[in-house]
């Protein structure tokens, strides 16, 4: 994983078969003729019961774990949910019946899994949670997690700001537009989380959120809302999106409304998808929180370990970095997402 780093740029500094729902889409795949997994044995089968397709951060999400599948010679049965809770839980039932090692998913929610993993519990069938966490009256309903530290990085993309602010050379009020992730998603709520213990501790005279709303870590949703908060707010200053999409779309917005993004709004996103980089490049993006997609290798490392048997850590933290504008572009990295 990618280290902590600061990049600066001139503008301001910084599915199947079964009972799963007809809607959900459905991909299995099949890693070759080999009849092992990797390092021999048995063949893994993995459920994997994706969240969907919302976004570039989740298109290489998803493209990471099916390669990685194929390299480590599993039997994938993947599912895309379309953004839809109930389309999760048919799909992890439909594995749970067609008996497979071991299931993953990246739940679309944190409330609502404590019956559907309990039946794969009983089936003795270890879960993973993948990218987000969930809220649950039994931990032991999961084996890991693996993913990104939200509340961190909500905290830092404050942190972030603050940098942002100071070498605009900005003075006077803070008047923030939030665009949150999907309601009830574990991104969505922590990094609004982290980002206001960073308001409170710090900025409770100066900064102020005057519009928050959801805008589903779309991009379309993205360039919506933003019209919209532009309307009923338009003495914005800075945007704060909880990913990479959702900023981007509501730059659409910005510049329809004759306003220059990175300059006139201020703008702090999460992710690290290339199409922010290039925004960033473009001095529209001041800043970006990496939040890092590429958990495929790790998860099938995960995958034969929790199938041999062993020990493996209960939350399993990603590494990543902070991205910054300023200098030279040449200095921002070629993404491989």
């Amino acid at each position: 994983m990618l280290n902590r780093r600061n990049f600066l740029t001139a503008a301001v500094g910084v599915a199947v078969a079964g009972g799963l729902a007809a809607c959900a889409k459905e991909d299995d795949s099949s890693s070759g003729s080999s009849d092992s997994g990797s390092g021999g044995g048995k063949k893994i089968t993995l459920g994997f019961a994706q969240v969907g397709s919302e976004s570039g951060w989740r298109t290489a999400n998803t493209k990471s774990v099916k390669d990685a599948a194929k390299e480590a010679g599993y039997t994938l049965k993947f599912s895309d949910a379309q953004q839809k809770q109930e389309n999760q839980i048919s799909a992890i039932r439909s594995y749970i019946a067609q008996k497979v090692n071991v299931i993953a998913f990246s739940p679309v929610v944190v409330t609502g899994w404590d019956a559907v993993l309990k039946e794969a519990k009983t089936a003795k069938i270890p879960v993973i949670l993948t990218d987000r966490s969930i809220e649950t009256s039994d931990d032991s309903l999961y084996v890991s997690f693996i993913g990104s530290d939200f509340i961190d990085e909500g905290r830092r993309a404050g942190k972030m700001l603050e940098t942002v602010l100071q070498k605009a050379g900005h003075k006077g009020a803070v008047k923030i537009a939030q665009l949150e992730g999907t309601t009830g998603a574990a991104p969505a709520l922590e990094r609004a989380k982290g980002f206001k213990e960073i308001m409170d501790a710090d900025h409770k005279d100066d900064w102020k959120i005057v519009a928050s709303q959801t805008g589903d870590f779309t991009r379309a949703g993205g360039k919506q809302v933003m019209a919209a908060f532009l309307q009923s707010n338009p003495d914005i200053n800075v945007l704060y999106a909880h990913n990479d999409d959702m900023a981007l779309g509501a730059i659409q917005s910005i510049e329809a409304a004759g306003k220059k993004p990175g300059k006139d709004i201020l703008i702090i996103s999460v992710d690290g998808v290339k199409d922010g980089f290039v925004a960033m490049s473009e001095g529209k993006i001041n800043g970006i929180v990496e939040c890092n997609p590429l958990l495929g290798p790790q998860l099938m490392d995960l995958v034969k370990k929790v199938d041999d048997g062993e020990t493996v850590e209960r939350r399993i933290k990603t590494k990543e970095g902070d991205f910054l504008q300023e200098q030279a572009k040449e200095a921002l990295p070629t993404r491989k997402y």
